[in-house]
Protein backbone atom coordinates (compact mmCIF):
# COMPACT_ATOMS: atom_id res chain seq x y z
CA UNK A 1 0.00 0.00 0.00
CA UNK A 2 1.10 3.62 -0.69
CA UNK A 3 0.86 6.17 2.02
CA UNK A 4 -1.11 9.31 1.10
CA UNK A 5 -0.21 11.31 4.18
CA UNK A 6 -4.07 12.54 4.30
CA UNK A 7 -5.90 11.46 7.91
CA UNK A 8 -9.66 11.73 7.82
CA UNK A 9 -12.22 10.86 10.81
CA UNK A 10 -15.00 8.55 10.86
CA UNK A 11 -18.32 10.11 11.10
CA UNK A 12 -20.83 8.81 13.47
CA UNK A 13 -22.51 7.22 10.64
CA UNK A 14 -19.51 5.35 9.77
CA UNK A 15 -18.45 6.86 6.61
CA UNK A 16 -14.90 8.28 5.68
CA UNK A 17 -14.76 10.69 2.81
CA UNK A 18 -11.92 10.06 0.38
CA UNK A 19 -10.50 12.91 -0.53
CA UNK A 20 -10.97 14.83 -3.93
CA UNK A 21 -7.37 14.50 -5.34
CA UNK A 22 -7.41 10.48 -4.97
CA UNK A 23 -11.06 10.40 -6.88
CA UNK A 24 -10.16 12.43 -9.41
CA UNK A 25 -6.44 10.40 -9.98
CA UNK A 26 -8.34 6.95 -9.66
CA UNK A 27 -11.56 8.35 -11.56
CA UNK A 28 -13.82 7.69 -8.90
CA UNK A 29 -17.16 9.62 -9.38
CA UNK A 30 -20.25 9.98 -7.59
CA UNK A 31 -22.70 6.82 -7.35
CA UNK A 32 -19.41 4.39 -8.49
CA UNK A 33 -19.66 1.37 -6.25
CA UNK A 34 -16.75 0.54 -4.56
CA UNK A 35 -15.70 -3.22 -3.44
CA UNK A 36 -14.46 -3.04 0.84
CA UNK A 37 -11.81 -5.63 1.53
CA UNK A 38 -9.39 -5.60 4.71
CA UNK A 39 -5.85 -7.22 4.88
CA UNK A 40 -4.45 -9.61 7.78
CA UNK A 41 -2.57 -6.12 9.28
CA UNK A 42 -5.94 -4.68 9.88
CA UNK A 43 -6.25 -2.27 6.82
CA UNK A 44 -8.99 -1.79 4.89
CA UNK A 45 -8.84 -1.36 1.44
CA UNK A 46 -11.44 0.63 -0.80
CA UNK A 47 -11.50 -0.72 -4.75
CA UNK A 48 -13.38 0.56 -7.47
CA UNK A 49 -15.93 -2.48 -8.49
CA UNK A 50 -16.40 -3.07 -12.00
CA UNK A 51 -19.97 -4.87 -13.15
CA UNK A 52 -17.94 -6.12 -16.19
CA UNK A 53 -14.73 -6.95 -15.46
CA UNK A 54 -16.94 -10.07 -13.48
CA UNK A 55 -17.88 -10.88 -16.60
CA UNK A 56 -13.97 -11.27 -17.35
CA UNK A 57 -14.51 -15.06 -19.30
CA UNK A 58 -17.43 -14.16 -20.87
CA UNK A 59 -16.02 -10.48 -22.18
CA UNK A 60 -12.92 -12.45 -23.74
CA UNK A 61 -14.99 -14.70 -25.06
CA UNK A 62 -17.13 -12.60 -26.75
CA UNK A 63 -14.17 -10.66 -27.96
CA UNK A 64 -12.80 -13.84 -29.31
CA UNK A 65 -15.50 -15.22 -31.02
CA UNK A 66 -16.29 -11.64 -32.93
CA UNK A 67 -12.73 -11.64 -33.87
CA UNK A 68 -12.51 -14.17 -35.50
CA UNK A 69 -16.48 -13.60 -37.12
CA UNK A 70 -15.78 -10.62 -38.37
CA UNK A 71 -11.76 -10.71 -38.36
CA UNK A 72 -11.53 -6.76 -36.58
CA UNK A 73 -10.12 -6.05 -33.56
CA UNK A 74 -13.29 -6.46 -30.41
CA UNK A 75 -12.59 -4.86 -27.14
CA UNK A 76 -14.92 -4.83 -23.81
CA UNK A 77 -14.08 -1.89 -22.08
CA UNK A 78 -15.75 -0.57 -18.38
CA UNK A 79 -15.60 2.85 -17.51
CA UNK A 80 -12.21 2.98 -16.40
CA UNK A 81 -10.22 0.10 -18.49
CA UNK A 82 -10.00 -2.45 -20.95
CA UNK A 83 -11.83 -5.92 -19.55
CA UNK A 84 -10.83 -8.02 -22.77
CA UNK A 85 -9.58 -7.60 -26.32
CA UNK A 86 -8.97 -9.95 -29.11
CA UNK A 87 -7.17 -9.47 -32.30
CA UNK A 88 -4.38 -6.75 -33.46
CA UNK A 89 -2.29 -5.61 -30.34
CA UNK A 90 -4.16 -6.62 -27.67
CA UNK A 91 -2.37 -7.21 -25.42
CA UNK A 92 -1.42 -3.69 -25.43
CA UNK A 93 -5.16 -3.48 -24.50
CA UNK A 94 -5.83 -5.30 -21.99
CA UNK A 95 -6.04 -3.49 -18.60
CA UNK A 96 -5.04 -0.09 -20.07
CA UNK A 97 -7.84 2.70 -18.98
CA UNK A 98 -9.67 4.10 -21.32
CA UNK A 99 -9.79 7.09 -23.67
CA UNK A 100 -11.16 10.59 -21.81
CA UNK A 101 -12.55 10.82 -25.38
CA UNK A 102 -14.49 7.45 -25.03
CA UNK A 103 -15.16 7.47 -21.68
CA UNK A 104 -17.09 11.15 -22.72
CA UNK A 105 -18.74 8.71 -25.27
CA UNK A 106 -20.01 5.85 -22.95
CA UNK A 107 -21.74 8.76 -20.16
CA UNK A 108 -23.68 10.14 -23.44
CA UNK A 109 -24.66 6.44 -24.35
CA UNK A 110 -23.67 7.38 -27.78
CA UNK A 111 -22.60 4.60 -30.35
CA UNK A 112 -20.80 5.50 -33.58
CA UNK A 113 -19.69 4.00 -36.38
CA UNK A 114 -16.99 5.79 -38.09
CA UNK A 115 -14.79 5.05 -41.66
CA UNK A 116 -12.16 6.97 -42.58
CA UNK A 117 -13.23 6.56 -45.85
CA UNK A 118 -15.62 9.35 -44.94
CA UNK A 119 -13.31 11.68 -43.38
CA UNK A 120 -14.45 10.64 -39.95
CA UNK A 121 -11.96 10.51 -37.43
CA UNK A 122 -11.46 7.20 -35.22
CA UNK A 123 -11.69 7.85 -31.33
CA UNK A 124 -8.75 6.49 -29.28
CA UNK A 125 -9.77 3.75 -27.22
CA UNK A 126 -6.69 4.02 -24.43
CA UNK A 127 -4.95 6.91 -23.38
CA UNK A 128 -1.98 7.52 -25.70
CA UNK A 129 -3.27 5.12 -28.50
CA UNK A 130 -1.89 6.18 -32.08
CA UNK A 131 -4.86 6.13 -33.82
CA UNK A 132 -3.27 6.48 -37.57
CA UNK A 133 -4.01 3.11 -38.20
CA UNK A 134 -6.85 2.80 -37.61
CA UNK A 135 -9.45 3.18 -40.72
CA UNK A 136 -12.89 2.82 -39.42
CA UNK A 137 -14.34 1.81 -35.75
CA UNK A 138 -17.61 1.09 -34.13
CA UNK A 139 -18.34 2.40 -30.57
CA UNK A 140 -21.45 1.04 -28.83
CA UNK A 141 -22.36 1.93 -25.15
CA UNK A 142 -23.03 -0.59 -22.32
CA UNK A 143 -26.17 0.05 -20.70
CA UNK A 144 -27.43 -2.14 -17.52
CA UNK A 145 -30.37 -0.44 -15.07
CA UNK A 146 -30.10 2.63 -17.26
CA UNK A 147 -26.53 3.39 -16.61
CA UNK A 148 -23.97 3.43 -18.83
CA UNK A 149 -21.54 1.16 -17.61
CA UNK A 150 -18.72 0.22 -20.48
CA UNK A 151 -18.40 -0.45 -24.35
CA UNK A 152 -18.07 -2.55 -26.86
CA UNK A 153 -15.51 -1.35 -29.65
CA UNK A 154 -14.48 -2.93 -33.01
CA UNK A 155 -12.15 -2.00 -34.45
CA UNK A 156 -10.20 -2.70 -38.35
CA UNK A 157 -6.02 -1.42 -38.67
CA UNK A 158 -6.24 -3.27 -42.05
CA UNK A 159 -7.76 -0.66 -44.36
CA UNK A 160 -11.46 -2.64 -44.31
CA UNK A 161 -14.72 0.00 -43.63
CA UNK A 162 -17.06 -1.21 -41.33
CA UNK A 163 -20.84 -1.49 -42.24
CA UNK A 164 -23.80 -2.00 -40.51
CA UNK A 165 -23.36 -5.49 -39.67
CA UNK A 166 -20.67 -4.45 -37.55
CA UNK A 167 -22.22 -1.77 -36.05
CA UNK A 168 -25.23 -3.90 -35.36
CA UNK A 169 -23.30 -6.96 -33.65
CA UNK A 170 -21.74 -4.63 -31.74
CA UNK A 171 -24.85 -3.35 -30.66
CA UNK A 172 -26.06 -6.82 -30.18
CA UNK A 173 -23.35 -7.29 -27.75
CA UNK A 174 -23.35 -4.38 -26.09
CA UNK A 175 -27.36 -5.00 -25.03
CA UNK A 176 -26.49 -9.07 -24.36
CA UNK A 177 -23.50 -7.53 -21.90
CA UNK A 178 -26.06 -5.25 -20.33
CA UNK A 179 -28.76 -7.84 -19.91
CA UNK A 180 -26.05 -10.60 -18.16
CA UNK A 181 -25.09 -7.40 -15.62
CA UNK A 182 -28.81 -7.49 -14.95
CA UNK A 183 -29.85 -10.93 -13.88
Amino acid sequence: MKATGIVRRIDELGRVVIPKEIRKTLRIREGDPLEIFTDREGGVILKKYSPIGELFEFAREFTDSINKTLGHTAIICDRDMVVAASGINKKSYVDAAISDELNALISERRGMLINSSAKGKPIPVINGEDITGVSSEVISPVVSEGQPIGAVVIMSKQGKQMTEVEEKVAQTASGFMGMQMEQ
